[in-house]
């Protein structure tokens, strides 16, 4: 069946139990049968989304000959929602990821994040460097482990723009949300969309819908049937990732290559935060996307596609090709 973006049902789904306990449902594809010379590419969502943010992706992803792994992150849609918040530290999500691997025997994957997809995905760059080809991180920056805790009523003081994360972490949160999820989800996917020009008195039409009426339904569908705790946990896990990095020695990869694609018009990543990713990244490719929001891969569906593809073929498909990388 050919794989149609909006037809949710025309992926290859899977659930499968993993070493780690949890079950995870995920898109695996892949024109033809994969082996152990099929380069993996593997994509992680963020908040509020499922596996289908990636729907116009995974399609022409697989036409140029790579396998497409795209789960439900944990907490979302058919993936468990484990009760205790300790479930959602990276630490924890990222042992599940490479315990995902290690069920479709895949050593080393490119892996793709957006928004809290892409704040795991550097994590994994951390724990399991080993793990990693290159990495593409949309719409985060990297934030290297701090040596003191910073609580997020005291990053919101910083950074105003994440003020709403002081609400999310409240446990009442999840009921509130639930309550008017429609309506929530439509805010939610248009946070970030030419925020500027609203703020500056631009009329509000002009921010685009970024579903129609079967992506409404399919959310809304999952959404309700999973709830807002999983999701909005990964919101109450500061504490604990701070505790489960302090004192280690964790370093990104220096030798693998990194990309990081952002809006302009995205207040999660600005100019100062690509600055000090590169810092650590040195070795960062930072492409910068002029009045897009936060919803690169949909928003920019064809550019983040094929800017992403072509990064591939050339810092990892001609790296294997001559013997530089292994899979």
């Amino acid at each position: 069946m050919k794989r149609n973006p909006l037809d949710p049902t025309s992926f290859n789904h899977r659930k499968e139990k993993l070493s780690t306990g949890r079950t995870y449902h995920f898109i695996d594809e892949c024109n033809g049968t994969p082996s152990s010379s099929t380069l993996t590419l593997l994509c992680l969502h963020g908040f509020p989304d499922l596996w289908y943010g990636w729907r116009h992706q995974i399609g022409p992803w697989c036409d140029q000959g790579w396998r497409v792994v795209v789960p439900d992150m944990l907490g979302y849609g058919e993936t468990d929602s484990p009760l205790e918040i300790e479930a959602f530290s990276t630490k924890n999500t990222c042992r599940d990821l490479a315990a995902l691997l290690d069920l479709l025997n895949v050593q080393k994957a490119v892996v793709i994040g957006h928004d809290w997809g892409s704040a795991t995905a550097w994590r994994f760059g951390l724990w399991h460097p080993d793990r990693i080809l290159a990495m593409v991180n949309l719409a985060i920056p990297f934030y290297p482990p701090l040596p003191v805790l910073v609580s997020v009523n005291e990053m919101a003081r910083r950074y105003p723009t994440l003020g709403y994360q002081t609400y999310f972490e409240q446990h009442q949160s999840t009921e509130e949300i639930e309550s008017k999820v429609s309506h929530d989800m439509r805010r939610f996917f248009k946070v970030g969309e030419l925020r500027k020009r609203i703020l500056e008195g631009g009329p509000k039409s002009e921010v685009p819908e970024l579903w129609n009426k079967q992506d409404e339904a399919y959310y809304m569908k999952n959404f309700r049937a999973s709830g807002m705790r999983g999701p909005l946990n990964y919101y109450r896990t500061t504490e604990l990732r701070f505790e489960e990095e302090k004192g280690k020695p964790l370093v990104l990869p220096a030798h693998l290559p990194w990309m990081l694609i952002w809006g302009t018009l995205d207040d999660t990543c600005t100019t100062k935060h690509v600055a000090n990713t590169k810092k650590w990244v040195p070795q960062l490719e930072d492409v910068r996307v002029e009045n897009a929001g936060h919803w690169l891969m949909v928003e920019n569906s064809e550019f983040v596609t094929g800017k992403i593809a072509g990064f591939i073929r050339a810092k990892v498909v001609a790296s294997v090709a001559a013997g530089q990388s292994k899979l």
